[in-house]
């Protein structure tokens, strides 16, 4: 193959790993450890469960928008869902998600929301498949980090560990 073809592959593929992996964050802000492992061990499980409340209802669904931007954990939804409106009505929330081997991970924490374009870019650009709904401007994009965070790890073989973000 030609070299210009071999470097635009390496090129792609470099790409593609810092999308997927959802590190990429601001420059000049650092990640802490803390963060950093929530951060991976829900990225390890494809997918996690929110949970938010309506009047005294619970409510859960599915979630994949995961990613770290200026240090902090942020998740994705439109404006127009009843997600939002629900975190927008008590903005406490948890997270769970199981890695299918025995070991899963909730994490409770104040959904504060995060009204910059350049957030809902992060996001979109870290899932791209999100384009074809969304974009960083159009008014319902809408996403959200975790504040005053604390994260529980549990496993079947007894092993735990907490972590205050």
């Amino acid at each position: 193959m030609k070299k210009s073809v071999l470097w635009l592959m390496a090129l792609v593929a470099a790409v593609a790993l810092f999308a997927f992996a959802g590190t990429i964050v601001a420059q000049g802000e650092a990640t802490s450890p803390a963060v950093q492992k929530v951060f991976d061990f829900v990225k390890s499980c494809n997918y996690y469960f929110l949970a938010t409340t309506e009047g005294d209802q619970p409510r859960v669904r599915p979630f994949s928008s995961f990613v770290i931007y200026e240090g902090k954990i942020y998740f994705q939804t439109g404006k127009v869902k009843n997600v939002s409106k629900q975190i927008l009505a008590n903005p406490k929330i948890e997270i769970c998600a199981y890695n299918g081997q025995g070991a899963w991970i909730r994490i409770q924490a104040v959904a504060t929301e995060d009204d910059r374009v350049a957030a809902k870019q992060h996001m979109l650009d870290a899932f791209p498949e999100l384009k074809t709904m969304y974009s960083a401007d159009d008014g319902n994009t809408q996403v959200f980090y975790l504040k005053d965070a604390t994260a529980t790890y549990s496993s079947m073989g007894g092993e735990g560990w907490t972590e205050k973000f």
